[in-house]
This record gives structure tokens, sequence and C-alpha cells, in this order.
């Protein structure tokens, strides 16, 4: 935990950083590093959490991928295709009492963490540009691992080759298989 803290005061101090990024080990997921922008360690049972956003009228860059808490009884996962959102939920959740323990002050609107490039125009606080690498998400043989998730946690099962994209809701599993 200590090093993925460590990790993000480094990305919290630098506005822009090149090459690729592993988080939790120097070994990620990836056999093949060089489609891979940003990874993360290869155990641990742990997903990725989005963020919690109560207003997304500001948000416009396509890709971005958000727990839509915009009506906290009914949050859902989502994701902005460019012109519309889409949802990745199916049933929505209640994550009134989450909100509850976020952080009350409001985020520089101008902080923004590049991976890939030295800028980028996407508004996000955390934004991977690239034109040919992608982002793998933590890897887990089951959801079922992962203790606890927040709403919001994001992984990709993989059990036995067939693989899995779970979003939680904060009260239900979804999943997207391919």
């Amino acid at each position: 935990m200590k090093k993925i803290f460590s990790v993000f005061i480094l990305l919290a101090f630098k506005s822009s950083m090149y090459g690729q990024v592993i988080f939790g080990d120097a070994v990620g997921t990836a056999t093949d590093k060089t489609s891979v922008l940003m990874e993360f360690a290869n155990s641990g049972d742990r997903g990725l959490i989005l963020p919690y956003v109560t207003d997304k009228s500001a948000i416009t860059s396509p890709g971005s991928i958000i727990l839509d808490a915009s009506t906290p009884a009914s949050a859902k996962v989502k994701y902005y295709t460019g012109t519309a959102w889409a949802d990745l939920s199916v049933e929505p959740s209640n994550v009134t009492s989450y909100l509850g323990i976020q952080p009350a002050a409001k985020e520089n609107a101008n902080a923004k963490v590049v991976i890939g490039a030295a800028n980028s125009s996407a508004d996000g606080i955390l934004v991977l540009e690239s034109a040919n690498k992608a982002m793998v998400l933590p890897i887990t043989p089951s959801y079922q691992n992962i203790i606890n998730p927040a709403p919001g946690t994001m992984v990709l099962t993989n059990n036995g080759g067939f693989k899995t994209l779970a979003v939680y809701n904060g009260q239900q599993w979804s999943f997207w298989s391919y």
C-alpha cells in the first residue's frame, strides 16, 4: 500500500510522465509491454476505483469512466462515448452513505496528471494520452476475491482464460465478457 501511495504522491508533484507505469510491482500483468501505457500488479486481488462524480455536465472527453452519483440513490458506472453516457452497471445502487466519507473540499479544476504525453487537452484528473498504447486493468481470477469492494470498483477477471470486465456499483457486480 505504501508503494502505491508513494507513486500517487510522485504523480501529484509531476505534471506529466512519459513511458509505462506499473502500479504495485515491477512486473505487472501484460506479457507484451509494447502496447501498454499503464498496468497493475499481477497479484493482490484489487480493483481500480473510479471517481464518484456528482455533476458530470462538464465532462466532455470521450472515454471518461465514472461512478455517476449525480443521483446518489441510483448511482451507476458509466463511460462517455463522445456523444452520450453508456451504462455499465445495468442496475442502480444507492451510494449516499459512501458520499459522506468523501472529502468535502472541492478539487482544483486545473489539477491533472498526464501519462504518455507532455500535456493533453482532455479533461480529467488522470489522463492516459497515447495513440497506440492502452491501460491494462487489474486482473484477478474472480471478482469474489475482492473483499469489501467500494462503489466504482472495476477489474478484469481471468478465470481459466475466460476474461470478463467486472464493475461494481456499490450494490452488485455487472459483467461484460469478450
